[in-house]
């Protein structure tokens, strides 16, 4: 999945809102982070997570490591906080996010 930059953007503004739900510690991305990151991944699409300060990984690696586990997508890394994209398969979820699609230039 690629991400154009206006679709980055739109969820961005999005992730603005939503709360932080994974915290990365001394035990780093681990069996039980990646279930609980694909989880709420299914529920919510857009996910916010942080890197602690005794975590051994940059918000970057963690966020990009994170990503692969869980086919998903980074959207932005800011600091300690990230935030990652995955869409739903479950087109009876009511509130699915709907990215604009961009216009090809010729």
């Amino acid at each position: 999945m690629d991400l154009t930059s206006k679709q980055r953007a739109q969820l961005r503004g999005l992730a603005n809102s939503i709360d932080t739900i994974l915290h990365i510690g001394k035990d780093s991305i681990g069996d039980n982070l990646i279930k609980q990151a694909d989880d709420a991944l299914e529920a919510r699409e857009l996910i916010k997570g942080k890197v602690l300060e005794n975590c051994m990984l940059t918000s970057r690696e963690a966020a990009e490591e994170l990503a692969k586990a869980t086919r998903s997508e980074v959207v932005q890394v800011i600091g300690t906080k990230f935030v990652l994209y995955r869409p739903t398969h479950n087109k009876e979820k009511k509130d699915r996010i709907v990215l604009t699609a961009s216009k090809k230039r010729d």
